[in-house]
């Protein structure tokens, strides 16, 4: 559930998107704030701490791609990408740059409200430094132990299947490419080898999943990467 004191901020240079998004985030109990520039969207960013941000690529003193870089110099506040640049590579770019997420334009409101609570508890488990555990729908992973369980049932996993969904849960409900999950679990040398992720999401999901090919918890991102449910 979002906290009522949830501070979205909204960098986008384009007046009536920034109207929808104020009017339908408010509705919904988020506070606002706004930026026209990445240069005002920075300052907002520095001195208002929002709990995420909500940025257009296409800023008119700045690519969006370079202020996201800059905002992950010095920290780690989640921040979703909504842009009219459709194409897989622009994605990959974007998350690669550091974005948690990413929203081809146009797109529905429920949509970008559930990757906001999913970014908002991402950024919640981030902040829990004294609970070890993570729980989603029946599964639970405990990195204190190296456990994992779905129903109370404990599952046995290679220490790769491991290492690649314990990387999916430090990022929960963040949009991984293959490059970075590739480059975490198998080194900088494998991050061209995209048949390893292919091999192991299969493999996890058959084990997570009650229905793998439509999968619960291991989410597709097509020609990106993957993420974990966090709802």
């Amino acid at each position: 559930m979002v906290e009522p004191t949830s501070l979205v901020l909204v960098i986008e240079d384009d007046a009536p998107i920034r109207h929808f998004l104020r009017i339908s985030l408010q509705t919904q109990g988020y506070r606002y704030t706004e930026a026209e520039t990445a240069r005002d969207g920075l300052l907002a960013a520095t001195s208002q701490s929002p709990d995420v941000i909500i940025l257009d690529l296409g800023l008119p003193d700045m690519d969006g791609v370079d202020l996201v870089r800059q905002i992950r110099s010095w920290s780690t506040m989640p921040v979703i990408v909504i842009s009219a640049r459709g194409k897989e590579q622009d994605k990959v770019i974007a998350l690669d740059a550091g974005a948690d997420d990413y929203l081809t334009k146009p797109f529905g409101i429920g949509e970008l409200t559930a990757r906001l609570r999913a970014a908002l508890r991402r950024r919640a488990l981030q902040s829990d430094t004294g609970e070890p555990v993570f729980t989603v729908g029946a599964l639970r992973v405990d990195r204190a132990t190296r456990s994992v369980s779905i129903n109370q049932r404990p599952l046995h996993l290679t220490p790769n299947e491991y290492r690649l969904l314990a990387i999916l849960v430090e990022h929960a409900g963040k949009v991984l490419t293959h490059r970075q999950l590739l480059k975490e679990v198998w080194g900088p040398q494998a991050t061209e080898e995209t048949h390893y992720l292919r091999v192991y999401i299969n493999q996890l999901r058959q084990k997570l999943e009650v229905h793998p090919a439509q999968p619960r918890y291991l989410l597709t991102e097509p020609g990106v990467g993957y993420r974990l449910a966090v709802e």
